[in-house]
């Protein structure tokens, strides 16, 4: 049972949660990945599944199960796909789709338990503790006051299509961060259409190559590519897209303070596909006509 412990000060709440020590892959040794097809007797009973093959076995294409080692009392993983190597970037549309319907499928399933939360940690580098890709789901009781940020602001576009917008935010904390936002305001995602996942599915799968592409163009680390991303629980939900390309240190940690080393316009510019020159006239020129 995890516990809820309040900082009255600045109202911020900890969850202590000592059972995730015991979670794969801290000890340097390459277990076995019971997130495979066939594998499945490794993990708790499905509670979720898309494709083919009988309850439990293999055949699957999204599988969702309870985490073994959960964060809170419902707690969640949404297996990619079968295989080991591929995810968002790489696989099929009409898959990433399914990811994605799987998502909606259980937010709705405990919106009315509490905030909802699906989030996705890919690579070591930010916080997966199994490489196959995977995202999860908790769920935080309602009376406990979350630390994310409001929609923001829709500036420095990158990309739309019939439903989404994508921008970098003059408030994004992160090198390359982007955020995608329906054009409806007002609704949650547990309201999205199939119609609307379809295009979620295809322009998220399309920013994530835009990412990977200025990862292996800029050199902005020698990390391996790694990314969070998460869906905002609330009313005017988002989904938030972040590149880890670079780590925090104590500044940061010191200070609650974020330091941002790509200008937001210039992150924006380069997504949209602007050579580097143009971006930096473009830049002033904004600066200028303000």
């Amino acid at each position: 049972m995890s516990k809820y412990i309040p900082d009255v000060s600045s109202h911020r709440w900890v969850i202590v949660s000592p059972h995730r020590i015991s979670r794969p892959g801290g000890d340097g040794k390459k277990p076995v990945c019971p997130l495979c097809m066939g594998h499945e007797k490794m993990t708790p009973p499905e509670v979720l599944r898309y494709g083919g093959g009988a309850a439990n076995k293999p055949g699957w294409q999204v599988r969702v199960i309870p985490n073994l080692y959960p964060i809170t009392d419902d707690h969640e993983v949404i297996v990619h796909s079968p295989d080991p190597d591929k995810d968002i970037e790489i696989l099929p549309l009409p898959h990433v789709k399914l990811i994605f319907t799987a998502y909606r499928q259980r937010y709705n399933f405990y919106k009315k338990k509490g905030q909802v939360i699906i989030f996705c940690n890919h690579g070591e580098y930010a916080g997966a503790s199994l490489s196959h890709p995977h995202s999860q789901l908790v769920v935080i009781p309602s009376q406990i006051n979350l630390d994310t940020l409001s929609q923001e602001p829709l500036n420095n576009m990158v990309d739309a299509n019939n439903f989404f917008n994508v921008y970098c935010p003059d408030f994004s904390q992160w090198p390359y961060e982007l955020w995608i936002v329906p054009k409806k305001p007002g609704t949650v995602f547990g309201d999205i259409t199939d119609e609307e996942m379809a295009d979620l599915a295809e322009i998220t799968q399309k920013m994530l190559n835009r990412m990977l592409h200025i990862y292996k163009e800029e050199h902005v680390t020698k990390m391996p590519f790694s990314y969070n991303y998460y869906i905002y629980p609330k009313e005017n939900w988002y989904f938030r897209l972040i590149p880890r390309f670079i780590h925090r240190a104590g500044f940061e940690l010191g200070t609650g303070l974020s330091v941002n080393i790509v200008d937001p316009i210039d992150a924006a510019m380069e997504y949209a596909g602007m050579e580097r020159k143009v971006v930096h006239v473009l830049k002033k020129l904004k600066k200028y006509n303000k």
